[in-house]
């Protein structure tokens, strides 16, 4: 299925971009082929976007996802019982993690160091060569996303920026920046959402039309 020419069907304005879009599934593709993950950011609405996506990777999306056959194997062999109800339930995850979510780690290092020190000192903690940071940012120019992404190229993880309209400086530290067409906050939110609805179904047809685990 052609999920990109669907979201350009649905968003014309979003024509421009839609080679960033492509560019930013196939750097997220790779880093899961080689066991990496994806480490979001983003500030008030953008927060509830990193969390979003988060959800849409971390279980099924639009398609059914099948547990790997070694999995099923081994959780057999740990307990019949409690396999059953996991099994009927469980579904496999894309390894992405918010990184608003954590308040205690938060609000430490708000407390005990700087605010917009918060979501680089996570990066640098959780991040690893391969892994993807995915900073949102309306303006491009929220310092703790540049921060975090200025962390993110020296311990040599891919960046990609989801801006406004310039891109702001986010757009030069990214390998990629999905700079949607507008340049109002509550408008540029609003073509987010499809943006990276589009990406989630992308990345979960990859892996998951053929039984990729």
């Amino acid at each position: 299925m052609d999920y990109l020419q669907q979201l350009i069907d649905r968003y014309p304005s979003l024509s421009p971009i839609i080679m960033d879009i492509n560019s930013a599934f196939e750097i997220i593709k790779d880093s899961y082929k080689n066991n990496g993950k994806l480490l979001i950011a983003g500030n008030g609405g953008s927060a509830s976007d990193a969390e979003h996506i988060t959800g849409e990777l971390m279980k099924s999306f639009i398609k059914k996802r099948n547990l790997p056959d070694s999995f099923i194997t081994n959780i057999k062999n740990v307990d019949s019982e409690i396999s059953d109800y996991l099994l009927s339930r469980l579904q496999p995850g894309l390894p992405a993690i918010a990184l608003c979510g954590h308040s205690s780690l938060n609000t430490a290092c708000i407390n005990d160091i700087d605010g917009n020190i918060t979501f680089a000192q996570q990066v640098y903690g959780y991040g690893k060569e391969g892994d993807v940071f995915f900073g949102i940012s309306t303006s491009g120019n929220s310092k703790n996303i540049l921060y975090a992404a200025a962390v993110a190229k020296a311990k040599k993880l891919k960046v990609i920026g989801l801006t406004g309209e310039n891109g702001g400086k986010l757009k030069q530290f990214s390998d990629v920046c999905i700079c949607v067409p507008e340049t109002e906050t509550y408008k540029i939110q609003e073509l987010h959402l499809p943006v990276y609805h589009t990406l989630c179904m992308m990345i979960e047809n990859y892996f998951f039309n053929g039984d990729f685990f």
